[in-house]
């Protein structure tokens, strides 16, 4: 397992399965895995850490990274997974986002998008495109040096390597429609920082579509997972660095949660926290 700063500089984090097991015996709502070098990488994800992975957690398992084609949804199903998560293939062959709701159901169907801000001239000049939303600011505060504070969402792939010439408000909308039930947004440029979710695209995108979005990207706190839930119609929180270098455990987090009023499980329809 490894863990980045805006998807680069990995370093080691530990062995999934191991980590998988302290997860769930913490209280954990759910783990997701994601492969993020599998597409760029182009291999297929790991079958048997997944399944090993599997017999190891019993709350949600969701797995995601180097999926093609819809077969390789079953095997990640068959090998454990309750649902999966569909990044790169979803951009490139859409239709994998309908056949795998039509095979597995809208629940085991979710999307992963990995939106960047980038220079509104930039996106225009590869596009032709004026695109839909255009942003003031970078969370850090950076400006464009060409148009100063003006942005697009763009969604990238393969790990965040790849520009798309996509709008990822838009793009939310073409895949909940295709059949996902839900998205884990994370923000490129919140990952890995530790000062906080993107509450802006976060915030955009949750309103956009009417499936569960997970706010995924540079949790530092608790209390940042409680800004999102509470500034956002965002359904749950993903973290990993808080988790995997020991700064928070997910009893201290859960408590955090709570006194600021939000629900957290056991409560029914509680507002998660997950671990990727």
């Amino acid at each position: 397992m490894v863990k980045g700063v805006n998807f680069v500089e990995l370093r080691d984090a530990g062995d999934p399965v191991e980590i998988a097991r302290g997860y769930d015996a913490a209280g954990a709502d759910e783990l997701v895995f994601l492969d993020i070098t599998a597409s760029s990488d182009n291999r297929d994800i790991t079958y048997d850490m997944v399944r090993r992975v599997a017999e190891q957690c019993f709350m949600p398992f969701t797995v995601g990274g180097g999926i093609r084609t819809v077969d390789d949804v079953t095997r990640l199903v068959q090998a454990g997974a309750e649902k999966v998560s569909i990044n790169t293939a979803a951009v490139l062959n859409p239709d994998i986002v309908n056949q795998t709701a039509k095979r597995f159901g809208r629940c085991a169907t979710v999307v992963n998008i990995d939106p960047k801000r980038v220079p509104y001239d930039d996106f225009v000049a590869r596009t032709g495109r004026e695109p839909e939303w255009v942003g003031s600011a970078r969370p850090d505060g950076e400006s464009s040096t060409a148009n100063p504070g003006r942005f697009v969402l763009e969604v990238h792939t393969h790990g965040g390597r790849t520009p798309t010439g996509i709008e990822a408000l838009p793009y939310a909308r073409e895949v909940v429609e295709r059949g996902a039930g839900e998205i884990i947004l994370t923000s490129m440029d919140a990952d890995g920082t530790k000062v906080g979710y993107d509450l802006e695209a976060t915030g955009l995108v949750a309103d956009a579509v009417d499936v569960p979005v997970v706010a995924s990207g540079g949790c530092g706190s608790p209390e940042h997972m409680i800004d999102v839930l509470q500034q956002t119609r965002a359904d749950a929180v993903l973290a990993a660095s808080i988790f995997h270098y020991g700064t928070y455990s997910i009893a201290q987090t859960k408590q955090a949660l709570a006194a600021a009023g939000l629900a957290v499980r056991p409560a029914p329809g509680a507002q998660g926290v997950i671990g990727t």
